[in-house]
C-alpha cells in the first residue's frame, strides 16, 4: 500500500519497539523504513544549542534497526535530527519521500487531545501524506509474536466507512491506487452506517445503499482486491467500531474532507471522535485541495 514509512517516535509511544521488525513492516509491502527521532534544543543562556549527547543517545537507541535482514531492493534507515520537531519531521518526510507517517497517541479526552494535535496539526498542515495513529498502550503490551504479525498484516484488511460522499469517493480512490502500486490491501470491508439522527424522510434505503455499495465494490475489485460491504443503522462513530471488532481488520482507514476533521480538535466530529476511541490503528487519508 505504502513503499516508505516514516516512524515517528519519542521513545515514549513504544513505537521504538518496532526496530524489532523492520522485516515484518516490510511483509506489509513497505520497501523502505525510516525511524526518526528528534531531540529537543537546550536552551543554555537563552541560546539555544544541539544537545550533542542526547542525539548519540537516541541514535544507540534506535540502533539495532540497522542490523535487520532485508531483502534486496529494501532498506532500513535511521534518522535523529535536533530542532523544532514539526519542520524535522517534514523535512526527514521530504527527504526520504516518505509516503505515510506513523505515529503513536494515547486516548485522551477531547480537552486534553489537543496537546497531541499540535504537533499532527503542524505536520498535516506542511505534508499532504497519510498518518498512522498507532495506540502505544497496545504496541506496548503485544508479545514479540503479536507484534510480528500485526506489522506483517497492518496494511492488509482495511476497514473503509463509507457514505457516498465526497471524502469517502476520495479515500476508495487512494486505496485503489495503492493496492494498485503494490498490492496492499488485499481485501476491504465497506461499511454504510444509515444514520439515525438524520430525519427519516432523507435517509437512503438499503436498496439505494447496496446498490452504490455494489458499485464501489465492483470498482475496487478491478485493482485485485476482495472486497465485503455491510450496512448497519445507528450512531456512526460506535458502529463502526463495532463492524471493526466482527470483522477480522487490520486497519480502519478515513478521509475527514476539506474540513480536516482530524486537525478540528475543538469540534466534534467522526473522524475526531474515531481517533478518540479506536484501539485499531487508524489511517488517515488527507483529503485533495480541490
Amino acid at each position: 500500500m505504502f513503499k516508505c514509512a516514516l516512524v515517528c517516535t519519542d521513545f515514549e509511544d513504544s513505537l521504538q519497539r518496532l526496530i524489532k521488525f523492520v522485516p515484518d513492516l516490510v511483509q506489509s509491502g513497505l520497501e523502505k523504513v525510516v525511524f526518526f527521532h528528534n531531540v529537543a534544543l537546550t536552551t543554555e543562556r537563552e541560546i539555544p544549542k544541539v544537545d550533542d549527547e542526547a542525539v548519540v543517545q537516541a541514535k544507540q537507541k534506535l540502533a539495532n534497526a540497522s542490523e535487520a535482514i532485508l531483502p534486496e531492493h529494501k532498506s532500513v534507515v535511521i534518522d535523529v535530527r535536533s530542532g523544532r520537531i514539526i519542520d524535522n519531521i517534514s523535512k526527514a518526510a521530504r527527504c526520504y519521500d516518505a509516503d505515510v507517517l506513523l505515529l503513536g497517541t494515547p486516548t485522551r479526552s477531547l480537552l486534553t487531545e489537543k496537546i497531541f494535535g499540535s504537533t499532527t496539526t503542524g505536520i498535516a498542515n506542511q505534508l499532504d501524506v497519510p498518518l498512522v495513529i498507532l495506540r502505544p498502550q497496545l504496541v506496548a503490551t503485544y508479545r514479540d509474536q503479536e507484534l510480528a504479525l500485526r506489522c506483517q498484516t497492518l496494511f492488509e484488511h482495511l476497514l473503509v466507512p463509507y457514505d457516498g460522499s465526497n471524502s469517502a469517493k476520495h479515500l476508495v480512490s487512494q486505496i485503489k491506487t495503492a493496492a494498485q502500486i503494490n498490492e496492499h490491501p488485499k481485501q476491504c470491508t465497506l461499511c454504510w452506517v444509515i444514520d439515525e439522527c438524520i430525519r427519516v424522510e432523507l435517509r437512503e434505503s438499503k436498496e439505494q445503499v447496496q446498490t452504490q455499495l455494489d458499485e464501489v465494490k465492483a470498482d475496487l475489485e478491478l485493482a485485485g482486491i476482495e472486497v465485503f460491504t455491510e450496512i448497519r443503522e445507528g450512531d456512526p462513530q460506535p458502529e463502526i467500531l463495532k463492524s471493526a471488532e466482527i470483522n477480522d481488520i487490520s486497519a480502519i482507514a478515513i478521509c475527514s474532507g476539506k474540513s480536516k476533521g482530524i486537525l478540528k480538535w475543538s469540534v466534534p466530529s467522526f473522524t475526531s471522535a474515531l481517533l478518540r476511541s479506536s484501539w485499531h490503528p487508524v489511517i488517515h487519508f488527507p483529503h485533495s485541495s480541490s
